[in-house]
């Protein structure tokens, strides 16, 4: 299954125990479904628990509503869950406080009776319309619908809950979305999907610690070029001294760094520094080293060059 499946399949395990939550549930299929107005509501799905959920939703509301499978031309099924009958209908819009000619539907206060009524209408709406990305390839969830007002209000919503909603409009659908991977844990939590909000965090966590391995991997490698390309620059001024004939003249120590660094030319500054009878430190070797390329330098009449080898 998809994570967005994951996440449905979740929603649908969660138990809506008090009524008031049944019935914010229910105004949630109402609200996202197909339509909504005086000739009942259709809600279609390609997830036969979602149907089966809204029918039940329903019942429990007192209200009886009916299922069909339907084949699509593609071999695709889509499950249709509708309340039609006049009788029903009218009980439907009275229980949610709707005439059923609104020119722009709006969602009803009223129809929340208690915080777990807004968690439960969230979940139903994610169930109807809801999208929510593979957190390996992202962190996204989203809402679509028709109605722009409903759209807006459910922004309202979720933003009244801290869960840092955006809205924009894509293909003629409004879309409510959340891309901030924190906010999107929170929002699963808050609709009953505690094991997809884990694997959220999991997938942060793992994310996190690859790109500080990847920072500190570029990191050596850079320090890594550098010691390369000091060690090579050291060696060439040790072949020009020796090419000339002035090797010999430099004091001692340095005659003795230059000895060791050519018979050791791949050995890191530190470990080059304990070769020496006594050791000697990492600075005062680099020391050395800019001493020798200064000494080449004025011996080919270059300009002095503040480069130097300085790194493990």
């Amino acid at each position: 299954m998809s994570f967005s499946q994951d996440v449905k399949a979740e929603i649908l395990r969660r138990k809506v125990t008090r009524p008031c939550c049944c019935t914010a549930a229910a105004y949630a299929v109402a609200c996202f479904g197909k339509y909504f107005d005086d000739r009942g509501i259709v809600l279609q799905t390609e997830t036969e628990g979602v149907a089966t959920f809204a029918q039940k939703m329903y019942a429990r509301c007192g209200i009886s509503g009916q299922i069909l499978r339907k084949e699509r031309t593609a071999g695709s099924v889509v499950y249709e869950f509708s309340v039609k009958d006049p009788d029903e209908v009218r009980k439907m819009l009275t229980l949610f406080g709707h005439t059923g000619r609104e020119t722009a539907l709006r969602i009803k206060p009223g129809c929340f009776k208690c915080q777990q009524c807004v968690s439960h209408f969230v979940a139903t709406a994610f169930l109807c319309c809801g999208t929510a990305t593979d957190p390996e390839k992202g962190y996204n969830i989203e809402f679509l619908s028709t109605r722009y007002q409903l759209s807006q209000q459910l922004e309202a919503i979720l933003a009244e809950h801290e869960f840092h909603p955006h809205r924009a409009l894509r293909k003629g659908a409004n879309t409510v979305y959340i891309k901030a991977g924190d906010h999107i844990e929170d929002l699963l939590t808050f609709m009953g999907a505690g094991n997809a909000a884990m694997r959220i965090m999991e997938q942060r966590m793992y994310n996190e610690m690859r790109n500080k391995t990847n920072r500190l991997s570029n990191c050596e490698t850079a320090n890594l070029g550098k010691s390369v390309q000091a060690a090579v620059q050291v060696q060439m001024a040790i072949r020009t001294l020796e090419d000339a004939g002035a090797l010999e003249t430099l004091p001692e120590p340095l005659r003795t760094t230059a000895k060791l660094r050519m018979q050791y030319p791949d050995l890191p500054l530190a470990r080059l520094a304990e070769k020496f009878d006594p050791p000697v430190s990492k600075a005062g070797l680099s020391h050395r080293f800019k001493r020798i390329q200064q000494a080449a330098q004025r011996l080919s009449g270059a300009p002095a060059s503040e480069g130097k080898e300085q790194h493990a």
